[in-house]
């Protein structure tokens, strides 16, 4: 490995690439026992005084002090408002990307199915959405409107008959942008709470609060460990990690596009990963170039500077069937292919969130508004996992329906197979309907 520009170099070819690489993903995700005992003790807290834990963590965490439980819900009106008072581009924005994420989350939903068989057996499967879905959204100096718009309206296209809502006031303090999507995406309900208490009442509820099926959102350390620690009494969408970029690029894409695009990822926070795969030295050098002299405009350009030099890199490789290959291994949330015929490389692309395909399609066009979920699998779990989408807000059910005739077929099969294990009663139940 040579250290060359801000962004570490590694050579796709060495004897020791294989070893580098691993030690470049290599993120420490472990929970510190401190957090995960008050995340616990938060939980247990909700779960035996309610509303009234609810409003002192609130008090104590958020620094103000809810008169009662009451106070901390948002009334309708309250996010109408916030929709007016919003500036008529960013109320144009919001509106036309979370019209794009339903348009596109409309072709997701599945539908129930059944058969006939020739005895008259009937099967199939009926599909139902979830009746009550919790959604985080980060508060206070964290604004994301466009998270808001990415879990919302997946449930509603799904069929969700309510959304609740939570999300952190920090010194009462709440974005007009975030009650404003949620008018938008049609949240049925929005409280003013954050942290692991409002997992923790999410999960199980409160006299205010109602316990829903599924929680889904982004959050901090605590927000994670406490879904973490609910899963089973509710399902949950995912543990994230931090964000990531891949871009392979066949070296004829503007090198400042490219740089910017790395920089998309960096900005987010210091774990953020950015990689790059490229085949050209000059070109490489190019970005590098890019890089530097870019990174200094950027608002948050610590952070990105930080991300890219602990966590970031440039892999040189051979041929854009080794980019290829050495993506699949990394299976990233966010791939770029920035190359002249990235059609060509799709049947090849086995494991990433999102694939963004040519030059001018960035990734940041998927955070916002391009249609597809902006919540992906990370840390190589794109590897098992697929974006959020309208299928997480639904649920199926087996129907079997058995004529007289198929009971008398299918009993005799069951009543081997049950005798086999040993089941008497399964046996004998089977055999019940067996007509001869």
């Amino acid at each position: 490995m040579t250290q060359a520009s801000l962004m570490r170099t590694l050579d796709a070819n060495s004897a020791d690439f294989e070893q580098e690489l691993q030690a470049l993903l290599a993120t420490d995700l472990t929970v510190s026992g401190d957090v995960n005992s008050t995340v616990h003790a938060i939980i247990a807290d909700i779960r035996a005084r309610g509303d009234a834990a609810l409003v002192e963590y609130t008090a104590k965490f958020d620094r103000w002090q809810p008169s009662a439980a009451s106070d901390l819900e948002l009334s309708k009106t309250a996010l109408a408002e916030a929709r007016a008072r919003i500036s008529e581009p960013q109320r144009q924005a919001l509106e036309q990307a979370a019209q794009r994420i339903h348009q596109y989350h409309e072709h997701q939903k599945a539908e129930s199915w059944r058969y006939t068989e020739a005895d008259g057996t009937v099967l199939g499967q009926q599909v139902t959405a979830l009746e009550r879905v919790g959604v985080y959204v980060p508060g206070g100096k964290a604004s994301y409107p466009s998270s808001v718009l990415m879990n919302v309206v997946p449930a509603k296209v799904a069929g969700v008959a309510e959304v609740i809502m939570v999300v952190p006031t920090p010194d009462g303090v709440i974005s007009d942008m975030v009650l404003a999507a949620a008018d938008i995406a049609g949240v049925d309900r929005v409280f003013a709470v954050g942290g692991a208490q409002a997992v923790a009442a999410l999960a199980y509820g409160t006299e205010t609060v109602p316990p829903v099926d599924k929680i889904v959102g982004p959050g901090n350390v605590f927000v994670a460990s406490a879904k973490r620690a609910v899963f089973g009494q509710v399902a949950i969408d995912m543990i994230a990690g931090p964000s990531e970029i891949l871009v392979v690029c066949d070296g004829q894409t503007n090198p400042d596009w490219i740089a910017m695009d790395l920089f998309s990822q960096a900005e987010h926070d210091e774990l953020a990963q950015s990689i790059l795969l490229a085949y050209d030295d000059e070109y490489i050098a190019q970005v590098q170039a890019s890089i530097e002299r870019l990174l200094p405009t950027l608002d948050r350009a610590d952070i990105a500077r930080q991300s890219l030099t602990s966590r970031g890199a440039i892999i040189r490789v051979r041929d854009l069937d080794q980019a290829l290959a050495i993506s699949n291994k990394i299976a990233p949330e966010h791939l770029e292919l920035s190359v002249a015929d990235p059609d060509a490389c799709l049947p090849k692309i086995k494991h990433a969130g999102a694939i963004f395909m040519g030059r001018h399609t960035p990734e940041a066009l998927g955070d916002y508004c391009a249609g597809p979920n902006h919540v992906l699998p990370t840390s190589g779990t794109a590897r098992f996992s697929s974006p959020l989408g309208v299928y997480d807000f639904q649920k199926r059910s087996s129907i079997i329906y058995c004529s007289e005739q198929g009971a008398s077929e299918l009993g005799k099969v069951a009543s081997v197979l049950a005798r086999g294990e040993s089941l008497q009663a399964h046996a004998q139940s089977a055999e019940y309907r067996i007509k001869d």
